[in-house]
């Protein structure tokens, strides 16, 4: 259900970003728990600004950490620098930013929507055209 809600809609991978890394955490362990081989696929991407008094290798180690992965999943990430006077010139109020996990297999992102329209109780074949 965490995944319907806050997931994207891809047919070919599984995909979830969020600034709450104890979310994360449980979204990993379903993956490493259902699918232990792929899940050492998972990937993470990060954007963080770049106004908050860190830097972004700080960012990574506390995203890296508290995920249990290696610095080897890192992907590129997306850096937003708000020019003072902006809207947002006060400092973030998510100073680590949002960290997407992404796992890119046909097959576990089937087996996740499958599962979701299971427990649903319908069907959404439109799932299958994502």
């Amino acid at each position: 259900m965490l995944y319907w809600a806050e997931g994207t809609k891809i047919r070919n991978s599984l995909e979830i970003a969020n600034s709450d890394p104890h979310l994360l955490v449980v979204a990993l362990r379903f993956l490493r728990q259902e699918f232990p081989e792929d899940a050492k696929a998972v990937t993470l991407r990060l954007n963080a600004y770049t106004d908050n008094g860190l830097g972004i290798q700080e960012i990574e180690r506390h995203w890296l950490s508290r995920l249990d992965l290696p610095a080897s999943c890192l992907r590129r990430h997306t850096l937003n620098n708000r020019p003072a006077g902006s809207r947002g010139s006060r400092k973030s109020k998510l100073p680590f930013g949002v960290a997407t996990l992404t796992l890119c297999r046909t097959q576990a992102a089937q087996h996740v929507w499958g599962g979701i329209q299971e427990y649903g109780t319908f069907v959404e074949p439109k799932w299958l055209d994502m």
